[in-house]
């Protein structure tokens, strides 16, 4: 009942706006209604999309957004409308999203607690699989997107074991236990679920923000950390039961907040790192028992007068400045490399070690999709691969000297990339514009495309992952009659495919745990 009644509340907050008068309000709230709310929230909370308030748009101004309802924003699912709405309907819509609500929601740590469900005590569930495969570690997780449900695959004989519900539109790759018994999914509306692969049950769910980008989990399995866009926050929570540790206002020195823009485990650190959409800060937040104490950028109690060995607060903030806004990042393997850039381009590298940036101006034309960029080794040096979600090609940079090697051009923008150990090729799709059915192969020893796949003509062919041995790679055709398409990594024929409801992520056990070569983080 306090669940209920919390929701209610809530709900209740977010009906009035501010508007200019009631007829106009009549005509724009039909028009968002009709155009918007369907991926934005009735309320402009965010949902596939993001929120659209004026908290949250303070990187774009009315201009740019009267520009994106036209045309479209690139390397998003955000389509022009141009052809439905006229020019006056379209700036009557930019000024309804930058008014502010008439009370902004609050999501703190009350509102989370009371979103507190358990499905199944722990405790309570055997630990051995109520079903048989050869390897755990060789299972995938398919998030398929068309109906909101997520398929368990057997990697060995390449089968379905369990399909079971998710909640609405997850969001930045589900995360698993250091075991791979446990999966934590992320979705935009905030909800984090705890599911027992091995039961096939859900353990534990919480809805940690409004708007949420995406979670990680720490490298001993212990915590959770969820990055919001609405509220500006981080929230710490207990991996075990999904019980919330401790909420982060992310903010500046000045005060000004910040939607996160990514979180991601560092494991030989063992830190938390996230990326600010609206501060040039990346924040590392520590979970050891014993977390740092010194002057090198760690937020704690520590007494530098009396130099009293005090306790430091548990999972503190490391704040290190970079060069601008980082809505994107990855690490080199080592995790001492951290290398991002914004939608504008602007490439940096980040010496965590160091706590700064040592390269300001790293060469990634257009826009990168760092999230989705790989490391592997080129003539005895390790580069960095990363597709660009606004130009045909892929750059490939030599990461000791950040210079580019080389760029190979493609047949259009892209938005995957994946490789493996033991593949002597990268995959990497064309995600946006004609040739989105196209899936080119890439030949690590000689950075030349040896193969262009279609393996559905006209459909959208995307998000490639590979088996434990890098035997195989699937790929997934992005169609409410999409498919799972698995192929011989080594001659690159098609082995089976499997009908799925536009199946988007692929999510090996054994590359995500062991935070593989080849894959994403």
């Amino acid at each position: 009942m306090q669940y209920i009644r919390v929701f209610l509340q809530f709900v209740f907050l977010c009906a009035p706006f501010v508007l200019v008068s009631a007829s106009h309000a009549q005509d724009v709230e039909k028009l968002y209604k009709d155009h918007c709310a369907v991926c934005h929230n009735p309320y402009r909370l965010g949902a596939m999309g993001p929120a659209l308030l004026p908290e949250n748009l303070k990187r774009l101004r009315k201009k740019a957004a009267i520009d994106v309802i036209t045309n479209g924003r690139i390397a998003t699912q955000m389509p022009a409308f141009k052809d439905k709405l006229g020019k006056q309907e379209i700036e009557s819509l930019v000024e309804f999203v930058y008014t502010p609500l008439k009370q902004t929601p609050v999501w703190g740590m009350d509102e989370i607690r009371a979103s507190h469900i358990i499905h199944n005590k722990e405790s309570d569930l055997s630990d051995k699989p109520v079903f048989e495969v050869n390897d755990l570690l060789n299972m995938f997780l398919v998030v398929e997107l068309g109906d909101h449900h997520v398929t368990l695959l057997d990697g060995d004989k390449l089968e379905p074991i369990h399909r079971f519900k998710s909640r609405f539109a997850l969001h930045g790759g589900p995360k698993y236990s250091p075991d791979g018994r446990f999966v934590y999914f992320a979705s935009r509306d905030g909800w984090i679920s705890k599911y027992d692969i091995y039961n096939l049950k859900l353990v534990a769910e919480i809805r940690a923000g409004i708007n949420t980008r995406n979670q990680a989990v720490s490298a001993d399995g212990r915590y959770v950390m969820v990055a919001n866009y609405l509220p500006h926050s981080l929230v710490l929570l207990d991996a075990r039961d999904m019980r919330p540790i401790k909420y982060y206002e992310v903010k500046d020195g000045s005060g000004k907040t910040s939607r996160v823009s990514a979180v991601y485990t560092a494991p030989p650190r063992n830190t938390f790192v996230a990326a600010l959409k609206d501060i040039p800060e990346l924040w590392e937040i520590s979970y050891e028992d014993n977390p740092p104490i010194g002057f090198d950028g760690w937020v704690h109690d520590y007494n530098p007068d009396s130099g009293e060995n005090v306790k430091p607060e548990p999972f503190p903030v490391r704040r290190i400045t970079v060069k601008d806004y980082l809505d994107d990042f990855f690490f080199d393997q080592e995790y001492v490399s951290l290398i991002g850039a914004s939608r504008e381009a602007k490439g940096q590298v980040v010496d965590m070690d160091l706590g700064r940036v040592i390269v300001p101006d790293l060469e990634l034309p257009g826009m990168p999709h760092l999230g989705s960029g790989i490391t592997f080794d080129y003539k005895g040096r390790t580069v960095l691969a990363t597709p660009n979600l606004k130009k045909g090609d892929v750059s490939v940079i030599d990461m000791e000297t950040w210079k580019t090697i080389k760029r190979i051009e493609t047949l259009g923008p892209g938005f995957f990339m994946r490789s493996h150990k033991n593949t002597p090729y990268a995959w990497v799709d064309v995600f946006f514009g004609p040739n989105k059915d196209a899936m080119h192969v890439i030949d690590k020893r000689t950075l030349e495309i040896v193969k262009t796949l279609r393996p559905a003509p006209g459909k959208t062919a995307a998000h490639v992952e590979f088996t434990r041995d890098g035997k195989y790679a699937l790929l997934s055709i992005w169609d409410p009659d999409g498919a799972l398409i698995i192929y011989d990594a080594a001659t690159l024929k098609e082995v089976k495919r499997l009908p799925m409801n536009k199946p988007s992520g692929k999510y090996n056990v054994y590359n995500k745990t062991r935070y593989a070569e080849g894959t994403s983080h």
